[in-house]
């Protein structure tokens, strides 16, 4: 051993000056750069915004994914419900599970500004259509979502968006693609007529869509997917889905 060392002594002291300084140099660079890593990768965001407009059963959805139930009874939210917790659905896996801060925004329009206060912490938003009553809450669903697709704090971190159909159990239910057309349409007329309005007050938004074709949500910046569920029978499945894509285990 003593022999070893002594070996590594001499050839330490038979290197240069100058390279003995860059590889100390190499070495602090090394580890700075590992701990910014460390420090990076463990405070990946764990919030999942809930936004939409009211009765789009939001909180039925929060406390569905929360407890498993859907509270029948509660009322419109009129403060946003924030929790942070484990899946119902994942309480009896084994091992560690990351839980998630879910937070319900409430959709009074006059509550919509809340949305702001979340969005630069989200790892992704979960935007709640009424799917039974959807035809004559279309347009202001389609504005909401346009505003939120718009966004600088959405659009620059690329914050994914998931489009979900909800009360789909209803037999008259509107499916998710025609869900998703009107919604498209209904944006297509947006960006035409706000465009042609003013540029004066849009420094926090970003056009949408490609100049002279009709609108879609593949010409977001962002990943913008569509899916069904129903907060009152409890299938939710594609809503954990999306939150596990974005919030790992």
């Amino acid at each position: 051993m003593d022999q070893w060392i002594s070996q590594i002594e001499q050839w330490f002291h038979q290197q240069p000056v100058e390279q003995i300084y860059v590889a100390v140099a190499v070495l602090a660079l090394t580890v700075v750069l590992f701990v910014l890593f460390s420090l990076l990768k463990t405070s990946k965001s764990n919030t999942i915004v809930l936004a939409g407009l009211n009765g789009s059963g939001k909180t039925i959805l929060f406390y569905q994914l929360r407890d498993g139930s859907p509270h029948q009874g509660t009322v419109t939210s009129m403060e946003p419900n924030d929790g942070t917790f484990v899946l119902h659905s994942e309480l009896g896996k084994k091992g560690k599970i990351k839980p998630v801060h879910l937070v319900d925004v409430p959709g009074h329009s006059r509550l919509k500004p809340k949305l702001d206060e979340f969005l630069p912490n989200a790892a992704g938003l979960i935007f709640v259509v009424d799917a039974l009553d959807f035809l004559p809450n279309c347009r202001p669903a389609a504005e909401y979502l346009y505003d939120i697709l718009t966004k600088s704090s959405v659009v620059k971190r690329r914050i994914p968006v998931l489009i979900l159909c909800n009360k789909t159990d209803k037999v008259t239910a509107h499916s998710k693609e025609f869900i998703r057309k009107q919604l498209e349409k209904e944006i297509d007329k947006l960006r035409t007529s706000r465009n042609a309005i003013s540029t004066a007050d849009i420094s926090d938004e970003f056009m949408l869509g490609v100049p002279g074709e009709p609108f879609t949500l593949e010409q977001c910046r962002n990943k913008v997917t569509v899916a069904e569920a129903s907060g009152l029978t409890g299938e939710v499945s594609q809503v954990e889905q999306f939150i596990r894509e974005h919030v790992k285990p």
